[in-house]
């Protein structure tokens, strides 16, 4: 029953699918006729317009031919009488020619003159133009050479002031240099002076007193430090005194160097700077 029972479905199922299968190629002959009309109108109407376009080309053409045939004709008619006209021209030409050759040389040779009249008139130009030109520069270099003169008198008046200047700076500089490294070398040489009796006076007090050993040792030491303390202040002395004739040494380098860059021989000092050596040289 079962086996009976789905047979019938089966065929059932086959009858319905070929019934759809039918139904379904029907509608595809039914849109591909339908195409196939559409395509053959298409192309009847694509070949019936370029049908027409070409037969207006053709008619286009066959009126162009007519026209340019017409124009030929036209031309030729032209041409005949341009001939005509040409050889009139010749003949005219040949009872012309010899009063254009004579006509030629006159325009050559006056050319000649016109290019020599343009040379000498543009000699003439370029010779006032120089001559302008030549003028302003003797103007400036007039109106610069009065203006150099004008600071060279200033210059001459500033390297006498300055000469001036210099010469009393290098004075006092070296009197008070002088002066001073005087001074330092008289305090150190009172200092050397106290210090040598300083210790005679030890020596004699200590040969006198007849000490005991532990109590020389002790004025020993205090003597060693005072003398350390007084050699620190002679130390002290002499780099005062070296950093005062570095001084003054590079103040006559400076000095040298402006007379140089003024243009000033150092020979116009009318005397010789001193420069110190430093203490030990």
């Amino acid at each position: 029953e079962m086996e009976a029972k789905y047979s019938r479905k089966m065929q059932a199922l086959r009858d319905e699918m070929d019934l759809r299968r039918k139904t379904e190629i029907h509608e595809l002959e039914e849109r591909k006729n339908t195409q196939i009309s559409e395509l053959m109108g298409n192309h009847e109407g694509a070949f019936g317009a370029i049908k027409n376009y070409y037969n207006d080309i053709t008619a286009k053409n066959l009126t162009l031919i007519n026209l340019l045939k017409e124009q030929v004709e036209d031309l030729k008619k032209k041409e005949a009488v341009l001939e005509k006209e040409k050889a009139d021209v010749l003949l005219e030409n040949k009872a012309l020619t010899e009063p254009l050759r004579e006509a030629q040389e006159l325009v050559a040779e006056l050319q000649k003159k016109l290019v020599h009249y343009y040379r000498d008139k543009e000699a003439l130009l370029n010779s006032k133009a120089h001559l302008k030109i030549t003028q302003k520069e003797l103007k400036d270099l007039q109106w610069e050479h009065e203006v150099l003169e004008q600071r060279f008198s200033k210059v001459q008046e500033e390297r006498d002031e300055l000469y001036q200047k210099f010469t009393k700076a290098i004075n006092e500089v070296q009197q008070k240099t002088g002066f001073k490294n005087l001074l330092l070398e008289r305090k150190l040489q009172g200092l050397l002076s106290l210090l040598e009796q300083k210790e005679v006076e030890l020596n004699e007090v200590v040969s006198a007193s007849n000490l005991d050993p532990s109590t020389l040792s002790l004025v020993s030491h205090k003597l060693e430090d005072v003398l350390n303390s007084k050699n620190a202040t002679i130390h002290d002395l002499q780099l005062q005194l070296a950093r005062v004739c570095k001084a003054h040494n590079d103040m006559l380098q400076t000095f040298e160097a402006k007379l140089t860059a003024f243009g000033i021989p150092l020979d116009n000092l009318g005397f010789q700077p001193l420069s110190f050596p430093f203490p030990g040289q």
